[in-house]
């Protein structure tokens, strides 16, 4: 029989407190959701209001350069007292309501001048979207103006529902016409069901109701051949289609000539033709509507170029203001005249309370003066970095930067770092580009020089671009290109780049 023991065991582990939390949390929102996350701890906190936007100076753009000390940002004592002209008042209640702070104070920028002025007169404009048909509408519509009746009508319908959004059938009819049954309690065949789908199949769009891409060529090729009958490039494509599909797919072009007994002129011709067909049939026949969700690009930093001078400064977008009510201080502070022992149960109650919500309140606003203390600290050593790419736009002069290099020269961790480049973009005069972009690997040169992977990547891709289509480039013969001009690189690596490119091996690029 088991015994149960006891014993004492010490144990040193690191937790995070709810403060440090919730500054985590706010480190990894860009500015379009920070302005959510406010709003919804302002009907959290009653004592949390948005304050007058006139209260807050506009954002002084901060001048920077190579020497700048990453540790400390100076700033103007007059610029520190006026920060400090509204502070919120401690309000103490013996030890009971004395809760620890989040963030120590500290010499860092104010908070106004990391906020830009908002302009709330102006109203959000809507876009009006007209209502269009839907693809199953479109397709029940034609069902309405065909021959089929009764069970086939039935079949057809259940068919058009499990079209997906690009026109395909993935189903096969045997598992169609089971459902049916279960569900609908008819007694359709397999064949049916085959007849039902022949019939939508000549509906528009041409090559609607197909079952893989090759069905879905032949019926549109066969679509256009009911209209030119006699059009040899089109007898001969469908011939590829229908016979030589893999060999067609995999751009065995030689062994097509040989098969088809054509030139390379007419073989150029017919996938000219099988070019101009659509693998995805209903692409444009989708409603305009789902458009609605494309996100908006809001960035969180903006970089201007000023005679010569870089000039970086945060975008807080619509992000309102925050403070601590008034009110709810003063009453606080009238009810601690009193004394502990002259309140009543329900005073202390209401003091407990606001206490709760005011040292929440201060919390939330110090972890938000923080996250914007960070996000400038750290995207001020990635430009100071990379400032050869920012004053010229020129991906070829990027260096090669880790997070751990950004870590060093901030003295941040490297996961508060990996937060703040995630999900967030800068807008510079060259366009907006997402923080990530900015890191990359090194690669050593012969010489010693080291260069980041996106200039062997651009070197990559303009060789790719300028070679002979019909003959491609290996990537053993990229590999070779690149150690030609220095770079020491193997065939795999190349392959590797080549594939986060997203471009295909060279018989997959060859062209007649």
């Amino acid at each position: 029989m088991a015994r149960t023991r006891q014993r004492l065991e010490q144990k040193l582990i690191q937790k995070l407190s709810p403060q440090q939390i919730q500054l985590i949390k706010l480190l990894e929102v860009p500015v379009m959701e920070l302005e959510q996350r406010i709003k919804k701890e302002i009907e959290e906190n009653p004592v949390l209001e948005e304050g007058s936007p006139e209260e807050y100076e506009d954002i002084q753009q901060q001048e920077f350069s190579a020497e700048n000390d990453y540790e400390t940002m100076e700033y103007d004592q007059e610029d520190s007292e006026e920060y400090q002209t509204d502070p919120v008042e401690e309000i103490s209640y013996e030890d009971e309501f004395t809760p620890e702070d989040l963030i120590p104070d500290d010499e860092d920028i104010p908070y106004y001048k990391l906020t830009l002025q908002k302009d709330y007169s102006k109203e959000e404009k809507r876009i009006p979207y007209a209502d269009t048909k839907s693809f199953r509408d479109f397709m029940l519509e034609q069902v309405g103006f065909s021959n089929l009746e009764g069970i086939d009508r039935q079949i057809a319908e259940y068919i058009i529902g499990s079209l997906d959004e690009d026109g395909y059938l993935r189903r096969d009819v045997e598992s169609i016409a089971s459902d049916l049954a279960i569900f609908y309690g008819l007694d359709v065949t397999p064949d049916q069901v085959e007849k039902v789908l022949r019939v939508i199949q000549q509906f528009d769009p041409p090559g609607v109701g197909a079952r893989d891409l090759k069905e879905a060529l032949l019926l549109q090729l066969e679509r256009k051949l009911n209209e030119k009958p006699d059009n040899s490039v089109l007898i001969l494509a469908k011939k590829v289609i229908e016979n030589y599909f893999d060999e067609f797919i995999k751009k065995h072009y030689d062994k097509l000539k040989s098969k088809l007994g054509i030139t390379s002129q007419e073989l150029r011709e017919v996938i000219d033709q099988i070019k101009h067909l659509n693998p995805k049939p209903a692409n444009f026949y989708q409603p305009i509507a789902p458009r609605r969700n494309i996100q908006q690009i809001i960035p969180d930093f903006v970089l201007q170029d000023v005679n010569g001078q870089l000039y970086l400064s945060l975008n807080s977008g619509n992000v309102p203001p925050v403070r601590i009510n008034k009110y709810y201080q003063d009453m606080v502070k009238e009810l601690q005249k009193k004394g502990k022992k002259k309140l009543d149960n329900k005073e202390k109650e209401t003091v407990n309370f606001l206490k709760q919500k005011i040292d929440s309140a201060k919390w939330f606003i110090d972890a938000i003066k923080q996250r914007e203390e960070t996000l400038y600290k750290t995207m001020k050593a990635i430009v100071d970095y990379q400032q050869d790419f920012f004053r010229t736009g020129d991906e070829a002069k990027l260096k090669p930067m880790i997070l751990k290099d950004i870590a060093e020269l901030t003295g941040l961790d490297i996961s508060t770092i990996s937060r703040v480049a995630n999900s967030k973009y800068i807008q510079t005069p060259f366009g907006i580009y997402p923080l990530k972009y900015f890191f990359s690997e090194g690669l050593e040169t012969e010489d010693g020089k080291e260069v980041s992977t996106r200039e062997i990547k651009k070197i990559l891709r303009e060789a790719i671009e300028n070679e002979d289509k019909s003959k491609p480039l290996t990537d053993e013969k990229l590999a070779k290109i690149l150690q030609e001009k220095g770079y020491k690189i193997a065939r795999r690596t190349v392959a590797k780049y080549r594939e986060q490119m997203g471009i295909p091996v060279a018989r997959l690029r060859k062209q007649i």
